[in-house]
């Protein structure tokens, strides 16, 4: 099977390159400004903080349209094919994580679910999903589900593999975090795996894992691909499996 992954998935949080980029055009235009002025000092200062801003526009559309494929490749190729008959991505947006996971199992049953907001991903729609479904040949395995996560419409112990991918941190609060992490936790099965990768919040998860009985280890980074825009803001990756007596 081809590694590339075909179809369309848009920029996650759009809004945040554009600020990261529109910063770096007004530094362009003060630098060429100030060297007019014959400033010097300024327009050094403001090359500075153009190629600053520039490199962390750039890391942030890397980690959204390459890094993140590279990454859960990486992570799903851990799992034994033969593990996964059912799972489900919790906050699937335009299908690139949904459809990974879809392509590594090709005899599971794969459910994503979503709110669709454009803020969180630009162009989130079911239909844009479909499509890239459709595009990589595994619609016919894809279940697409409109749903909360912090009250998700799935039975207990129905999933052997559940993900998620950049999308509990934006539960606006703690206790609504916490309670996606149980609803992940609660569609598991004995047995199942969980893997969460998300932004620093992800240290919120763990403890409510182990109250739970997760077996699992603290967060991990995940490198420079999965920088959004430095190494201030980096992504993280936590795995949890449900203990077969629970």
């Amino acid at each position: 099977m081809s590694r590339h992954q075909a179809g369309r998935y848009g920029t996650d949080a759009p809004w945040v390159p554009v600020v990261w980029l529109g910063v770096a055009v007004i530094m362009l235009a003060g630098a060429i400004i100030d060297f007019v002025a014959d400033q010097p000092w300024w327009a050094i200062l403001c090359v500075v903080i153009l190629i600053i801003f520039l490199a962390g526009g750039l890391l942030y559309l890397h980690a959204s349209h390459r890094g993140k494929f590279v990454v859960w490749e990486s992570l799903l190729d851990q799992i034994p094919a033969d593990e996964v008959k059912t799972a489900v991505d919790l906050g699937c947006g335009r299908g690139a994580v949904l459809i990974a996971t879809a392509r590594h199992f090709p005899s599971a049953q794969v459910t994503g679910v979503d709110l669709w907001r454009s803020i969180d991903q630009s162009g989130n729609d079911p239909a844009r999903t479909r499509a890239n479904a459709e595009a990589n040949g595994v619609a016919d395995h894809i279940e697409l589900i409109t749903a909360d996560l912090q009250d998700l419409p799935l039975p207990e112990a129905s999933a052997d593999l559940v993900v998620s991918s950049l999308a509990i941190h934006n539960i606006p609060t703690a206790q609504g975090r916490a309670k996606a992490v149980r609803g992940a936790w609660h569609i598991l099965r004995p047995g199942g795996r969980l893997i969460i990768v998300d932004l620093p919040k992800i240290r919120e998860y763990a403890p409510v894992l182990r109250e739970l009985g997760a077996q699992l280890d603290d967060p991990a980074g995940l490198g420079w691909r999965m920088w959004w825009s430095g190494p201030w803001m980096p992504t993280q990756v936590l795995h949890a499996t449900k203990p077969s007596s629970s």
